[in-house]
């Protein structure tokens, strides 16, 4: 459906250029990770995928679920231990993209919106 001749450039054929939304370098990393939804209205899973990399800002892993959407808001703990290790991190992060891998994975990436420091609450005591 190529009609180059009829084709102006500001037809609705116009292609724009893809543009490159990271903000951070990305570093090939394989770590463990926990993901899980954080809204109500999503059914609950725990995905425990590895990391193909990452930044300051965002990760990117594969899957065998296909749970996830684009604009889907979740918790990701990086990098996961165990459930009980003090040490880990989690955050808010939101699925800005999907791909479908070679070996027919799914490639999620997500942008890492907050922390969430649960240690810190449950660390605390209030002052009597």
């Amino acid at each position: 459906m190529d009609d180059s001749s009829s084709n102006s450039g500001s037809g609705p054929y116009l292609v724009a250029p893809s543009v490159d939304l990271r903000r951070g370098r990305r570093a090939k990393m394989t770590r463990p990770l926990r993901v899980r939804p954080s809204e109500p209205r999503d059914e609950h899973f725990v995905d425990l995928p590895t990391s193909v990399n990452a930044s300051k800002t965002g990760i990117y892993f594969t899957t065998k679920r296909t749970d996830y959407y684009k604009g889907m808001r979740v918790f990701v703990t990086f990098p996961f231990t165990s459930a009980h290790d003090p040490m880990n991190s989690e955050y808010l992060a939101e699925v800005v993209r999907l791909d479908r891998t070679p070996d027919g994975k799914l490639g999620v990436a997500l942008d890492l919106k907050m922390t969430v420091n649960m240690a810190s609450k449950l660390g605390s005591k209030p002052q009597q």
